[in-house]
């Protein structure tokens, strides 16, 4: 039975413009800034550059191109638009909104720890001894992994004040709230971080530093697991294949140059990446220097890096106060633009399910999400649960869910050659077989590496020496138990408001679904026998037939 359709009220970006600010502000995010500088020092210095650009090139940017190309010919968050793709992949929209659940509870701790420390730079809170003070001054760590409900004040108060900035942000809506906030921040984060840069390169044994990253070490390109490390810092940095590329296309007007979007968004994040490594590495052969250690003593990643390093570095270096807030501040910025963008997910998937306006939305999704992460990691026990809850939700959430997703599209519903064709129909750099290539058989081989080469490494070996109950609770527990939740969302029904029964902003019907010879043999048959069209492609297939 035919649906009734009303034009939709779907949010856009007001120009490509804004919709780069965005998606820029997602990708750049605390990863870029402390993990990205140690991976390359580990995995062959300047010769890392070379996997790293063809990971990029091969992986990286064609996924970025896979997102957009779905968000927008399917106008939707995940959810919406894979079930318009095909209906049977709705669950993976689901499981891609439960991996942002998941990381959205704990990333805006983090931003409350570098919003503290941004303060605590100006008089040096943290004394003589940065890691004593962070792990037991400031957060109170308990010995013992677990859940308590001893909350740490000096946490709770910067934790509460970061999720309303984001929900303020968020209810403003994708124009005024995401883009405008996007558009501000991430500036500010450049020209921080670039003052940031350059201060460190004047700082005493900054060249050393610098050699010592840059320093290629040509023989680790004949280790796998070098070029494993390109393709993941690649994936977790773009992030692609978690549906926020994906729910930020769907924003943009339907004539948008999206393949060039990309490659701007692509080459901005990691140009961001090597800037962060000069800055980091300048400051840490400064330490070194100080301490009379050679780099590789004193290089770390992560909070290691961040809240131990870094203090102990700003206690030493001429005007340390101004290098403090120029790194925490950049830190905060990064932070809140991509936990904007991770709850804009879960958001747009809402509405679009239950046609809720966008503040109703919001505090639906916000508040309770905000209850449930004070709760949880603001506590003595908070930085155990978020070490292993951040480890198995990036491991076994966005990788499992991508290499799903990647498989689906190729081997289940071929929609490969009709979305090259949507992202080839307006964009200036058009792509052809090398795309499908590149997304269709290196991206499903280096994600399946990946997640095999995790699975194995933590059966045999559990996980930071945690007991095995807390990791079987907090990370497979965790792991397997957003797939069964994403499962039984996607058996709820439509609601008639939703964006499922809504045509496009201009009020033409949305893509049709993809038809797959072999998974949809039934609705095919029933079809020719008719006397209707048959596409199973790019040709004119009814929206009911992919309904429930």
């Amino acid at each position: 039975m035919a649906q009734h359709h009303t034009p939709s009220s779907r949010e856009t970006f007001s120009g490509r413009r804004a919709f780069i600010f965005a998606a820029i502000g997602s990708a750049v995010g605390l990863g870029n800034i402390w993990r990205f500088p140690y991976v390359t020092y580990e995995n062959g210095g300047g010769a890392f550059i070379l996997p790293y650009v063809i990971a990029l090139l091969t992986a990286g940017i064609p996924l970025l191109f896979l997102d957009y190309a779905i968000g927008h010919k399917y106008r939707g968050s995940p959810p919406l638009a894979f079930r318009r793709l095909f209906g049977g992949m709705e669950t993976v929209g689901w499981w891609q909104v439960m991996i942002c659940v998941i990381i959205g509870l704990y990333y805006a701790v983090i931003i409350g720890w570098a919003t503290s420390y941004t303060f605590f730079s100006i008089n040096h809170s943290w004394g003589d001894d940065p890691a004593g003070f962070f792990f037991g001054e400031y957060l109170k760590m308990s010995s013992e992994p677990g859940v308590s409900f001893d909350f740490v004040a000096a946490v709770t108060w910067p934790l509460i004040a970061v999720w309303l900035v984001v929900i303020g942000i968020l209810a403003l809506g994708v124009q005024k709230g995401i883009a405008k906030s996007s558009a501000i921040f991430i500036p500010l984060l450049l020209l921080m971080f670039l003052i940031l840069v350059v201060r460190s390169l004047f700082l005493p044994g900054a060249m050393e530093g610098l050699n010592t990253l840059f320093t290629p070490d040509w023989s680790k390109l004949s280790d796998a697991s070098v070029w494993v490390a390109a393709y993941g810092q690649i994936f977790f940095s773009l992030s692609v294949g978690f549906g926020i590329m994906l729910t930020y296309a769907s924003y943009l007007k339907k004539k948008e140059n999206l393949t060039g979007s990309g490659l701007v968004v692509g080459f901005a994040n990691s140009s961001f990446e090597v800037l962060a490594g000069i800055g980091v590495f300048a400051a840490l052969g400064f330490m070194a220097t100080a301490a009379g250690k050679p780099v590789s003593e004193v290089a770390a990643s992560g909070i290691g890096l961040a809240f131990i390093a870094f203090p102990t570095i700003i206690s030493q270096a001429p005007f340390g106060e101004l290098i403090g807030i120029l790194f925490f501040g950049s830190l905060v910025f990064a932070g809140l633009s991509s936990m904007i963008s991770i709850l804009e997910v879960i958001i747009a998937s809402v509405q679009d399910k239950l046609g809720m306006k966008r503040v109703k939305a919001t505090l639906v999704v916000s508040v309770p999400m905000m209850l449930v992460s004070v709760l949880l990691f603001p506590t003595t026990t908070g930085l155990s649960l978020l070490d292993v809850v951040d480890a198995y939700v990036n491991n076994f959430g966005i990788v499992a869910a991508a290499l799903v997703s990647v498989v689906f599209l190729v081997a289940g519903v071929s929609a490969l050659p009709s979305l090259r064709n949507h992202l080839n129909a307006s964009s200036s750099f058009r792509l052809g077989r090398k795309w499908q290539i590149f997304v269709g058989g290196i991206t499903p081989v280096m994600l399946g590496y990946i997640l095999i080469t995790e699975i194995v490494k933590r059966l045999s070996e559990g996980y930071g020496g945690y007991p095995s109950w807390f990791v079987n609770i907090f990370g497979w527990g965790m792991a397997v138990g957003i797939v069964v939740i994403a499962f039984l969302l996607s058996r709820l029904n439509w609601s008639k408001r939703s964006g499922l029964y809504q045509h496009d902003i201009d009020g033409a019907p949305v893509a049709p679904p993809i038809l797959d010879r072999q998974l949809d043999y039934k609705v095919i048959k029933l079809r020719e026998s008719s006397g209707l069209s048959v596409a199973t492609q790019d040709g004119p297939v009814n929206q009911t037939t992919n309904e429930k």
